[in-house]
Order: structure tokens, then C-alpha cells, then sequence
């Protein structure tokens, strides 16, 4: 059997120190680890709220610009062009419903 050193002996205690210390190494390197990561969270945590916070900034000002009407404006002046443009279309095919009218009757006419 092997008998443990006495406490006083200089080498014993050397060798109890330095488990000592190299636990509390891998202590502090564990809470290196935990606070590395912390702060990577963080700085995700920012930038996602900074995101947020620009796309708020973007819906806030298309609310603003609802509540002032300056779409309804747009959209009026837009279904006005359509509304011109389309105006020859019903002209168009009355015309057309005529001609074929009149081809009818000159048919049925001779």
C-alpha cells in the first residue's frame, strides 16, 4: 500500500496547486466560452432588431402616406388614363355591329 504524502511536503504541494490552478483554468475558459456566445447572441439580437426597426420605419411612412392620400390621388389619375384609353372600344365594336348589319342587308338584298 501506498501511503499519501504528508501535507507539509513541498512537492505535495506543488502538485495540489497545480490541479488548483489548472481547474481554475478550465474554469475561466468555460466562462470565456459562455461570454463569447453571449455576446455573439447579442450581436445578433441587434442587428435583428435593427432590421425590425427599418421595416417599422418603412410600413410607418407607406400608413403616413395612406392616411394622406397621396396613393388615392395616384390611383385616380391612373383610372382616369385607363378610362381614355379605353373609350374606343364600345365606339369600335358599335361600328362593327353596324357594318355587319349593313353587309346583312345587302346580302339579303340581292
Amino acid at each position: 500500500m501506498s501511503t499519501a504524502p504528508p501535507p507539509s511536503d513541498p512537492s505535495a504541494v506543488a502538485v495540489e496547486l497545480e490541479r488548483i490552478r489548472r481547474t481554475i483554468e478550465v474554469g475561466f475558459t468555460r466562462t470565456d466560452g459562455a461570454l463569447a456566445l453571449l455576446v455573439q447572441r447579442t450581436d445578433q439580437t441587434e442587428q435583428r432588431l435593427t432590421e425590425h426597426e427599418q421595416h417599422l420605419d418603412r410600413q410607418d411612412a407607406r400608413l403616413d402616406a395612406v392616411e394622406r392620400g397621396d396613393g388615392l390621388a395616384d390611383h385616380e389619375s391612373r383610372l382616369r388614363t385607363l378610362e381614355r384609353a379605353r373609350w374606343p372600344l364600345p365606339s369600335l365594336a358599335g361600328l362593327t355591329g353596324v357594318g355587319a348589319l349593313a353587309l346583312a342587308l345587302l346580302d339579303f338584298t340581292r
